[in-house]
C-alpha cells in the first residue's frame, strides 16, 4: 500500500512538472530480439511538437499504428503520449500529425477542404493466409501469449515472423465533418453534385486510391472545382 500510495504521488508530481504530461508506464522493451513493424517510421526521430498554449518541446518520437498513439522514447523506455487533446500539431521529420480524438492522423494537404490520412493497423500472428494461397513463417513462439501481451501492449518488439497489418484510410474535412473514403466510388460520394466530373477525372487520369499520389492529385482537382 505504500509502494502503491508512492507511485500515485509520483505521478501525480510528474504531470504537475513535466509539460506534455506524458504516461510514465514502462512498456515491453525486454529484449533486443524481433521487430517492432507497428511504428511509422523506421526509428525514432527528435520531433517537434506544439501545443495549443503555443509551447513547443522537442522529443524522441514515433507514432504506433496499431494503438495509434505518439510514442516517445527516453532513457531507452518507450512511453505514451496522453492527452492528445492538449496537443496542436506534431512535427516528425516532413509529415505533420494533428489530433483527431484520441487518435492522430497525418496532414496530407492543406486546403479549403484538407486532406488526412489514417494508419490503422492490426496484428497477424505466422500461419495468417498472407495472398496467393501462401501462410507466413510458422512460429516456435505460443500465438495466444505474444497476442495477448501485444495487445495489452503494443510498443512492444515483436519475433520476427508475426507481422503487422497497415490500413490507409483517407479523411476530408467538408463543412465542418470529418468524412472517410478507401475507394474512389465512397470519394465520389461525398460529392454528389460533382459526380459526372469527377468520375470523368478518375477515368482521363487512371486515379488509383491505393496511390497516395493520385489521392492528392484528386482532393486538388476537388479543391480547383469547388469554390
Amino acid at each position: 500500500m505504500k509502494s502503491l500510495r508512492f507511485n500515485l504521488l509520483s505521478r501525480k508530481i510528474i504531470c504537475l512538472f513535466f509539460p506534455l504530461c506524458f504516461t510514465y508506464q514502462l512498456v515491453g522493451q525486454t529484449t533486443l530480439e524481433g521487430t517492432s513493424p507497428q511504428f511509422l517510421f523506421p526509428e525514432f526521430i527528435k520531433s517537434k511538437v506544439r501545443m495549443k498554449n503555443g509551447q513547443e518541446n522537442i522529443i524522441i518520437l514515433n507514432y504506433n499504428t496499431v494503438s495509434e498513439k505518439m510514442v516517445y522514447q527516453k532513457d531507452n523506455n518507450l512511453y505514451d503520449l496522453i492527452n492528445p487533446e492538449m496537443t496542436d500539431t506534431i512535427f516528425i521529420l516532413k509529415s505533420k500529425f494533428v489530433p483527431i480524438g484520441k487518435v492522430y492522423y497525418e496532414v496530407i494537404q492543406v486546403a479549403p477542404i484538407p486532406l488526412f490520412v489514417q494508419f490503422k493497423s492490426e496484428l497477424l500472428p505466422p500461419g495468417t493466409p498472407a495472398g496467393y494461397g501462401g501462410t507466413s513463417q510458422v512460429s516456435n513462439t505460443p500465438i495466444s501469449t505474444v497476442s495477448e501481451s501485444f495487445q495489452s501492449n503494443s510498443n512492444q518488439k515483436l519475433p520476427a515472423d508475426f507481422k503487422v497489418k497497415t490500413d490507409l484510410i483517407y479523411w476530408l474535412r467538408k463543412d465542418g465533418n470529418m468524412l472517410s473514403f478507401t475507394t474512389a466510388r465512397q470519394f465520389i460520394k461525398l460529392f454528389p453534385d460533382r459526380e459526372s466530373v469527377l468520375k470523368q477525372f478518375i477515368k482521363e487520369n487512371h486515379i488509383k486510391i491505393d496511390r497516395q499520389s493520385d489521392v492528392i492529385m484528386l482532393a486538388e482537382y476537388v479543391n480547383k472545382i469547388i469554390k
